[in-house]
């Protein structure tokens, strides 16, 4: 996870981390969690968080946090962990899956216009903690 805070530029305390932890193994909550283990070692995370929608009946899935080490681009691990969340998301009949991702990070891009549509979209926010 320290991979990930340093290619974002952000500190997640580490009291949030145990926390976010502790959702992934709780059955009832709607957050899951996946490792690509290659050798042993970790080689990438995904994180996904499923919702409620206005539109559809069923839920949908958001693909908060994707990350891949050092791997080559290329090695599929990121690809393998996409395919993982939509599997699951099929599996537990969500009726679809989103993620966003920085303008910048051109690498990713390049599978996501791969796998994914783009949506045509502007995210917004307004942080407030």
């Amino acid at each position: 996870m320290q991979g990930y805070q340093r290619f974002y530029d952000v500190d997640i305390p580490a009291s949030v981390t145990l926390k976010t932890s502790a959702r992934f193994l709780d059955p009832i909550e709607p957050m899951h969690a996946a490792l690509a283990m290659m050798d042993e070692q970790a080689s990438g995370l995904v994180h996904s968080i499923y919702h409620r929608s206005a539109w559809p009946t069923s839920d949908d899935c958001y693909l908060q946090d994707l990350f891949v080490a050092d791997d080559p681009p290329g090695s599929g691990v990121g690809r393998a962990l996409i395919e993982h969340v939509y599997a699951d998301a099929r599996r537990r009949g969500a009726s679809r899956v989103y993620w966003l991702t920085r303008k910048s990070n051109h690498n990713a891009r390049q599978l996501y216009d791969r796998i994914a549509d783009r949506s045509g979209f502007i995210h917004y926010r307004k942080l407030l903690a």
